[in-house]
């Protein structure tokens, strides 16, 4: 098990990289310097959250249009589940020792560290 720079376990580190969302991967992608699979896991919970966020802020000025209340409301439902999913599942992988590369964000991410 190799340590990174703050002294935990890798699988730790980078399984608390998703622990709050992009801000834990911002915040992992500063201090970690060294530890590729800690870098791997911080820039795509920082992507992948960031996507998620954004899509969200997209979607707030369309909640107050009354023909598309209920279908914006669906699809931001949806989202939030989604987000779940892909926060607990990555999390699990991360602390399995697992390079979990998510469909389209994983190739990128693994191109860029």
């Amino acid at each position: 098990m190799d340590k990174t720079s703050l002294g935990l376990e890798e699988n730790m580190e980078a399984s608390l990289s998703y622990i709050m969302f992009f801000i834990s991967g911002i915040f992992f992608l500063i201090v970690e310097k060294e530890n590729k699979f800690v870098h791997f896991h911080s820039l795509q919970s920082t992507i992948t959250f960031l996507i998620f966020f954004s899509a969200q802020i997209i979607l707030m000025p369309l909640i107050g249009v009354p023909i598309l209340n209920i279908l914006v409301d669906i699809i931001r439902y949806l989202l939030n589940v989604l987000s779940i999913i892909v926060w607990l599942v990555c999390m699990y992988k991360a602390y399995n020792h697992e390079k979990y590369k998510l469909p389209l964000i994983g190739d990128i991410v693994e191109k860029i560290v």
